[in-house]
């Protein structure tokens, strides 16, 4: 018993020891030796096995079962197999030795030197982490230099990204566009279109574009005639040549070329006396008033430019029986700043392309109509001036600071002779076209249009501020190219000719390449006359392109000190857009600056074409920089719809467009109202599922993105209608002008039903919109379930 007792206390201190021998051999790396026994190693191992003894005599410490451990050894001390795996940390997976060095008081129980083996590896990490931060700056450098100094390959990033956009736009000048003007108008020296044209090509070819060539087609051209027109006061023999002067030559105060170009373009031509009616705007109204009160067949009315199309009423006015027509504006609807009163001015009567090749192409073997004139109207453009002569009004009818309407008195009747005369010819109208191959998708084309002058239409000089706009944007565009970048999808360069006569050069080439452009064509951005005034930025643009021409201007708004309000609508636009809009349903962006008044005063305005003079275009603009403003606002979105993965198109826009477009409470619209809501369903889903996700680069799949572009891009298509009134818009997303939000068709339906006994007319505009509404719906429902399918065909 005594050999036992005596033998109780080595049991137990041999149990600890042996303990403490397994946790810290636990504790070593594979690599270490179990054989290291020199004196210090065994110190501290003593050192080591004196602390915890005490740290598990201390109160409270229930962390270590050594009690239970002690008496197991004590009732098991026979065997030789000791269960130590008892002995663990409660609360952690560490081993005791590693424990004990993360208690807060440890160091002061154990201060011992590091031992030399600690030091060797802390000198190894430092150096380690030396390396591998010199390597790392080494790194950033060459990455940094060989960025700046190698030219990347072609190859696109899909979204450019601001910075990008400001290194190609912050190269277009004011000073440049201003140099490039000037030498445009010095240019002009020549009657013939195809020189003007060789030297727009010769331009851009120098710049980089690509494969620049002319188009050229023999078309129908209607010119003036070898002596200007006139009218002749029957009660008194006066002969007035348009702009109001007598018909002498010596009397005459203004070059005989404006004489000559006072005209209107494919107009009948002959000889008419008869009275003068005055019908004011033309109206149907007006019509219907006059037709109570006199016999109107074969006369002559006098009508006033604006707030309706001029075809549309010509149209009526021919319906009615007119046999000639004496066109004006009246001051009062011109800005106060504008005095036009004797200038005279040109318009054209073809709503659009070669008048002899009606629907199709002008290239060779084509067969050619003979239509010299558009219309049976004799129709002459005149001045306010002449105007004044014909009813004997005063020049000053502003009284108080209003202007007077110039008006014909009922009970007074004028007899005139009004004497028109106008050649038909084929000339060559040309247009230049470059190319910008894209890189990702190159059938995919965004076309940028100016035009050139014309040699034989009216020698106006907005044309060189448009062309020298298109220049400036190709030369900053082409700067970047020769550095290796190229855009997503192709840019197509293009300087229309023979627009002043009926936008002849687009709509010949639109013809031309009608089937490749339906499949292709992704949006149309117009720089046709893009400073007609001073005080207003005026953004036009397709429904679905609205939220990013308005983000555009407001970007643009913060760059100025005073920039007026945002203003972007959708409004039939003058110029070469017509046919990409009407014809093929493309998203179409123009922005131009005016003068607040001119958009305040009546519509239509701008279809008369005056002689601008290079000086007038510098004295609204003598620094140039609204052209730049122009120029860097249209080159952001043509980039951005380049070179977005998903195009910047709004379908939701579309649908709200509609359901505005039949507010108002008119009659017969609750079937449409009912079916626009539906479309709103469908966009609003659409857009939810479909163009969220592909917005975002962590979902974009590129098959689903392709397929979404294709929807987006032909959402517009839906809204061509076959019949509308002359001078109206195809595509009935656009409206007549600001003033009026309902479709077109349906107001001038709902017009003219008033005059008719049957109301055929209105139900025929009704189903052309229900259609049209009822053909997006079902478009868009169609392209969901397309997804639907490839999504669950993929899963």
């Amino acid at each position: 018993m005594g050999e036992n007792e005596a033998s109780l206390p080595n049991t137990s201190l041999q149990g600890k020891k042996m303990a403490y021998q397994k946790v810290n051999a636990d504790q070593r790396t594979p690599g270490h030796s179990q054989y290291l026994d020199n004196d210090d190693l065994q110190a501290t191992a003593l050192d080591l096995e004196w602390d915890m003894e005490k740290e598990l005599e201390e109160p409270g410490f229930d962390q270590f079962q050594l009690d239970s451990t002690e008496n197991q050894n004590l009732e098991n001390s026979e065997t030789t197999d000791l269960n130590l795996d008892c002995i663990q940390p409660a609360t952690s997976p560490k081993g005791r030795f590693q424990r004990l060095q993360e208690e807060s008081d440890y160091a002061p129980r154990y201060t011992r030197s590091t031992p030399k083996s600690n030091h060797c590896n802390f000198c190894r990490l430092l150096k380690i982490l030396c390396t591998a931060t010199i390597l790392f700056i080494f790194g950033i450098l060459i990455g940094y230099y060989a960025h700046e100094n190698c030219p990347s390959n072609a190859t696109s990033s899909g979204t450019l990204d601001l910075q990008l956009y400001q290194e190609i736009l912050k190269t277009i000048r004011a000073e440049d566009i201003k140099t490039s003007f000037r030498n445009l108008v010095q240019l002009y020296t020549s009657e013939d279109d195809t020189e003007m044209s060789k030297k727009i090509e010769t331009q851009w070819t120098s710049l980089g574009l690509e494969d620049v060539h002319l188009v050229n087609y023999s078309v129908l051209l209607s010119l003036p005639g070898p002596s200007p027109s006139s009218v002749t006061l029957s009660s008194s023999g006066q002969c007035f040549h348009p702009d109001g002067q007598p018909c002498p030559e010596e009397a005459r105060k203004h070059g005989s070329q404006d004489l000559l170009h006072s005209y209107a373009a494919y107009s009948a031509k002959g000889t008419l006396e008869a009275e003068v009616i005055d019908v004011r705007y033309g109206h149907a109204d007006d019509l219907k008033r006059i037709k109570k009160m006199k016999n109107i067949t074969n006369q002559i009315a006098l009508l006033k430019l604006g707030k309706l199309p001029l075809l549309y009423k010509l149209s009526l006015l021919e319906k009615a029986g007119f046999g000639g027509v004496l066109l004006y504006i009246d001051p009062c609807d011109l800005p106060k700043t504008s005095d036009l009163s004797y200038d005279t001015f040109m318009v054209s009567l073809n709503p659009g392309g070669d008048p002899s090749t009606p629907g199709y192409p002008s290239v060779d073997g084509s067969f050619r109509h003979s239509r010299s004139n558009l219309t049976s109207l004799l129709v002459q453009p005149i001045s306010a001036g002449l105007v004044t002569k014909l009813i004997s009004s005063p020049k000053d009818r502003t009284k108080n600071g209003v202007c007077s309407p110039l008006e014909l008195p009922n009970n007074e009747e004028r007899i005139v002779k009004m004497q028109v005369q106008m050649v038909t010819k084929f000339k060559t109208v040309t247009n230049v076209v470059g190319y910008l191959k894209g890189l990702t998708s190159p059938d995919q084309y965004i076309i940028v249009g100016s035009h050139h002058h014309t040699a034989y239409s009216f020698s106006g000089q907005e044309w060189a501020s448009s062309t020298a706009i298109i220049t400036a944007f190709i030369r900053s565009l082409m700067l970047r190219v020769k550095r290796g970048w190229r855009p997503d999808r192709s840019i197509v360069f293009c300087s229309w000719g023979g627009t002043a006569f009926g936008n002849i050069g687009s709509y010949e080439w639109g013809e031309e390449f009608k089937k490749v452009l339906q499949k292709n064509a992704v949006a149309y951005i117009s720089l046709h006359s893009p400073i007609r005034g001073n005080t207003s930025l005026y953004s036009v643009a397709s429904p679905s392109l609205h939220q990013l021409v308005a983000q555009k201007n407001n970007f643009n708004c913060s760059r100025r000190a005073q920039c007026p309000e945002t203003n972007v609508s959708s409004v039939q636009l003058q110029g070469d857009a017509d046919f990409f809009i009407n014809h093929l349903g493309v998203p179409t962006v123009q922005f131009a600056y005016e003068d607040i008044k001119a958009l305040q005063g009546p519509s239509f305005l701008s279809e008369a074409l005056f002689p601008k003079h290079a000086a007038n275009i510098e004295e609204m603009d003598p620094f140039f920089n609204l052209h730049e403003t122009i120029t860097k606002l249209s080159g952001e979105v043509i980039l951005q719809i380049a070179n977005e993965p998903v195009l910047p198109f709004n379908a939701l826009d579309i649908a709200i467009e509609v359901q505005n477009s039949l507010k108002g409470g008119q009659p017969n619209t609750h079937q449409l109202l009912a079916l626009a809501a539906r479309l709103r369903e469908s966009a609003e889903l659409f857009q939810s599922d479909e163009m969220r996700p592909a917005n975002d680069p962590k979902e974009r799949v590129p098959i689903r993105v392709r397929m979404l572009n294709d929807i987006l891009q032909d959402m517009e298509k839906s809204f061509l209608v076959q019949q509308v009134p002359p001078g109206f818009y195809r595509n009935i997303l656009y409206h007549l002008d600001e003033k009026t939000s309902q479709f077109s068709i349906l107001l001038e339906a709902w017009e003219h039903s008033k005059s008719l006994t049957t109301n055929a007319t209105l139900q025929e505009a009704l189903s052309e919109v229900l259609h049209s509404i009822n053909s997006a719906q079902v478009y868009f429902k169609a392209g969901l379930d397309v997804f639907e399918s490839v999504l669950l065909g993929k899963n």
